[in-house]
């Protein structure tokens, strides 16, 4: 284990010694709220509904690793976001939903050395099939936020929809996508590259070949073995190039 140095100012690594090659690895996966984008999307849409501080709260405690029940905590606040509409969704992504800083570089880099790309989330994937068409992302798992029919039709019920490999993408969840995406490929996990800010990414980042922390909280700063602490996504491209 080579010991934490901080290889420039905000960048700090831990187990690894670069330059790394991008084209050792085959594919990289993303957490999308606060990693890839710059909001938790579940605050927002809380915000519609004036709910936000309270749901902010609970995905703080959440990201922070202090709930031990992710799979709970989310329905919580899922259910907070009742009857807020399709279009105040809209407006969370179109007003105050933006890509990170350097995210468009990194998947462009890691795309034209080979890489292919994942976006595991606990987010909505109201948000994730834009993000994905947006930057061309291969694989995502999320999950899908229901919606009422009948009188109150555009208007969320404050539950979640089962999907058919099971109810909520949590840490768990997110590490079994990143496996069985690895054997669709043909790959080890120590090909895969993964990258979050909170402690339901930690399961994911525990079995690829490179873990990766953004601006993230303590508990996954200190296990990642590169923690990048200012700047945009693409400061990793300083470690693997």
């Amino acid at each position: 284990m080579h010991p934490m140095q901080e290889l420039s100012p905000g960048l700090v690594i831990q187990g690894v010694q670069p330059p790394l090659n991008l084209k050792d690895f085959k594919l990289i996966a993303f957490d999308m709220d606060s990693t890839l984008i710059n909001i938790e999307c579940v605050d927002e849409i809380a915000d519609a509904a004036g709910r936000k501080e309270e749901v902010a709260a609970i995905t703080e405690a959440a990201m922070r690793g202090e709930i031990a029940d992710y799979k709970a905590s989310l329905r919580q606040r899922v259910a907070l976001l009742r009857g807020v509409t399709i279009a105040d969704m809209e407006m969370v992504y179109t007003q105050r939903l933006q890509l990170n800083p350097g995210a468009e570089q990194l998947v462009a880099a890691c795309k034209a050395a080979g890489l292919k790309v994942l976006l595991v989330s606990g987010g909505f994937t109201f948000f994730t099939d834009r993000i994905r068409d947006r930057l061309g992302i291969d694989y995502t798992r999320s999950n899908v936020l229901e919606v009422e029919s009948g009188p109150n039709c555009g208007q969320l019920t404050g539950r979640m929809v089962d999907q058919p490999w099971g109810d909520i993408c949590d840490g768990a969840e997110k590490r079994k996508m990143l496996l069985e995406t690895c054997a669709a490929l043909g790959i080890s996990p120590k090909q895969a590259i993964a990258m979050g800010d909170g402690a339901n990414d930690l399961p994911m980042m525990y079995e690829a070949g490179l873990s990766v922390a953004y601006h993230a909280k303590p508990a996954v700063r200190e296990k990642a073995m590169v923690a990048i602490n200012s700047g945009g996504l693409d400061r990793l491209l300083e470690v693997v190039r």
